[in-house]
């Protein structure tokens, strides 16, 4: 065990922020969403109104409930970031014909259109990473697995 300066007291490296797994993590995700906010600057979007415009960029008219589970966001979240969506005249909310309970989420052509913009931003991303794309790719299956493990504990 190492000992701390000054003091000679044992320090416990397990305990120490930069042996933990979670600060690596949570430290390069601030990272990764400094460049996000400054590429979607352009966009005038935030990173969270983002993702929901790639899922719709997917597909459109989707349902509340999927655009969540595909994002891992509840209601209470994602429905702050579809009124503010709608605000800004990138989509619409809709009550479902079939299931009035249901609300589905459609583009405008001004959303629509914001597609064409974000188009560079992957790639922009992939630069700043200054990753290859298999590399950046391996990452991200391997974070995804890990995702998938945490989900289940």
């Amino acid at each position: 065990m190492k000992t701390k300066p000054n003091d000679q007291k044992p320090m416990d490296t397990h305990l120490s922020l930069d042996q933990q797994f979670c600060f690596a993590l949570y430290s390069a995700n601030l990272a990764l969403n400094k460049v996000y906010r400054k590429l979607l600057a352009k966009l005038n979007l935030t990173y969270p109104q983002y993702l929901v415009m790639l899922v719709l960029w997917e597909r459109d008219e989707v349902m509340v409930s999927e655009i969540g589970e595909r994002l891992f966001l509840d209601s209470a979240t994602l429905t702050p970031l579809l009124k503010r969506l709608e605000a800004a005249g990138l989509l619409g909310r809709f009550r479902s014909a079939a299931d009035e309970r249901q609300v589905i989420i459609r583009l405008t052509e001004r959303g629509r259109a914001l597609r064409e913009t974000a188009r560079t931003i992957p790639d922009d991303v992939l630069c700043a990473t200054a990753c290859s794309s298999d590399k950046l790719d391996e990452i991200k299956r391997q974070l995804q697995t890990l995702r998938a493990q945490l989900a289940q504990w």
